[in-house]
């Protein structure tokens, strides 16, 4: 299994949720974050915003479905044609073990 963890700009996350929704996936954690990436935030004339407010989604997945799984966000969480800086980053990670709290069966 797979973790993914795509940060997105706030008003392309229910974008990206429902794609996935649309494509079999509607496992998600949704979690509000701020920070920046390698532009180091944003100058609006003398004044720099250094975090900017995103969305981190997560989702964990079986390892087949991992191309589907990157190119529906990919594609639902890019803005306009060629996409802009601070679109977000997907980040791909294994899942040694899973456990159901309720009934703290693995798998």
């Amino acid at each position: 299994m797979l973790m993914i963890r795509s940060i997105v700009r706030p008003e392309k996350s229910q974008d990206v949720v429902k794609a996935l929704m649309d494509a079999g996936y509607p496992a998600v954690t949704k979690i509000p974050v701020a920070g920046r990436g390698q532009q180091s935030g944003l100058k609006v004339g003398e004044v720099i915003y250094d975090e900017l407010p995103k969305e981190l989604l997560i989702s964990v997945i079986k390892k087949s479905d991992k191309e589907l799984v990157i190119n529906t966000i990919l594609a639902a969480a890019k803005t306009g044609e060629e996409g802009n800086y601070g679109d977000g980053k997907v980040f791909v990670s294994p899942v040694e073990d899973v456990y159901t709290i309720s009934s703290g069966e693995k798998g």
